[in-house]
């Protein structure tokens, strides 16, 4: 299966639709997998309109290219509120808010693997954490997934 085709496929149905593609998942074996789209509204929120639209879309699109072998199951998801940070991009639209982090390995500044901090943004293959105060910098390559805390 060709992931890249896909997300080229993905991109022009969600940019038609007014939307970003923020990331193409495949989980699962080859024959009975899921494969997952998720997509954003710069200026909003996601509408279950928006997710059934482009699923519509892409079915028949993946069926007629027959990019994906056997039997899959295709959802279409807004990135939700603890969403995942899947770009670069993604780490500037989001400075200032609270993140979670999980790193790929230990900094020597940082008690942990794991921690709650305030993202205070991406510089030249750089993020910026602000930890109880102290600004912490990681490089992005050493990020395993960052998500925003959901503050009610």
């Amino acid at each position: 299966m060709d992931l890249e085709r896909i997300r080229n496929l993905a991109e022009r149905v969600v940019v038609s639709e007014g939307l970003e593609l923020a990331a193409v998942e495949w989980a699962g074996a080859p024959g009975q997998g899921v494969l997952r789209l998720i997509i954003d509204r710069p200026q909003g929120a996601v509408s279950h309109r928006d997710c059934e639209s482009v699923s519509q879309q892409m079915g028949a699109l993946l069926d007629v290219e027959d990019l994906v072998p056997g039997r899959y199951v295709l959802e279409v998801a807004s990135p939700g509120l603890d969403r995942k940070l899947y770009s670069p991009a993604d780490f500037e639209r989001f400075r200032g808010r609270r993140v979670k982090v999980r790193l790929k390995r230990r900094v020597a500044e940082l008690p942990g693997r794991r921690f709650q901090a305030e993202l205070a943004g991406l510089t030249e293959g750089v993020v910026s954490f602000v930890v109880e105060g102290v600004t912490v910098r990681v490089p992005y390559e050493d990020i395993a997934q960052v998500n925003l805390v959901v503050e009610l």
